[in-house]
């Protein structure tokens, strides 16, 4: 019997990480799920029904360089090498560049969302290599297309992944690895809910699970998720300045860590 294909999942916890998790269980793949809250994680793997032959649960923070890279290595010593891994924690997190606390809040944003992608695919490379197949999935964000007040954090980071994922997918390429870059519009996840600005083509967690499970087995390199955010950021990059500053002055900015 073929043993079922296996995705790796970081920050699978909540929001698109679960909800990632959840539409490749229902496709029969075997799971390998990592969050900083592992006893919450496991506590909803039992509520899926998913048991121990089926799904795995790692806990470790990508922001912790060791602890990520056990959490690898534990995974294919364990359970094999992935057919996809889905570097998906983030935090995102609004900041004040006047403000020095808020320096911190850039270093932890660059730290999970950017160097925690490289240090989820790093354990895996190697070996897919060797193996000549599988796929590595960064999950970038439509904030990577224009700098947006307030979320400098974030913004310098998700273009960070974009930009890091395309060095990378060329690198790999002559080695049967595929490198796929996500770059989702606005997704009602825990991530979102306080957000004070309006959220248009806003999608739930399992809509934005659904096309991202589509477009990673097409192996497609680049997808704005929703289509409708793809157009919107065309239109955006393509602004003069002068016209996108003028757009965006006055929007509401997202909370910083005290607020």
């Amino acid at each position: 019997m073929k043993t079922a294909p296996l995705v790796f999942i970081t920050g699978a916890s909540s929001g698109i990480g679960q909800a990632l998790a959840l539409r490749y269980a229902q496709a029969g793949w075997r799971l390998a799920l990592v969050a900083r809250r592992g006893a919450q994680l496991e506590a909803w793997a039992r509520e899926q029904g998913l048991d121990a032959a089926r799904c795995a649960v790692y806990a470790a923070d990508v922001q912790q360089l060791d602890a990520i890279g056990r959490a690898a290595r534990e995974c294919i010593a364990r359970q094999g090498l992935p057919d996809v891994v889905i570097a998906n924690a983030g935090i995102s997190v609004g900041m004040d560049t006047a403000e020095r606390e808020d320096l911190d809040v850039m270093r932890d944003t660059l730290e999970v969302n950017l160097l925690g992608v490289a240090a989820t695919f790093q354990p895996f490379l190697a070996p897919m290599r060797e193996r000549r197949a599988g796929t590595l999935v960064g999950i970038a964000s439509v904030a990577a297309i224009r700098g947006l007040p307030g979320h400098g954090a974030y913004c310098a980071s998700k273009a960070g992944v974009v930009a890091y994922c395309e060095s990378l997918r060329v690198e790999c390429r002559p080695y049967g690895v595929r490198v796929v870059t996500l770059l989702p519009g606005f997704v009602a996840t825990p991530l979102t809910a306080r957000n004070r600005y309006a959220m248009p083509f806003l999608l739930s967690a399992a809509q934005f699970a659904e096309r991202a499970y589509r477009a990673i087995g097409a192996g497609e390199s680049y997808r704005v998720i929703p289509w409708q955010m793809a157009i919107v950021a065309k239109l955006l990059r393509a602004l003069p300045n002068a016209w996108f500053d003028r757009l965006m002055r006055g929007r509401a900015r997202k909370r910083r860590r005290h607020e």
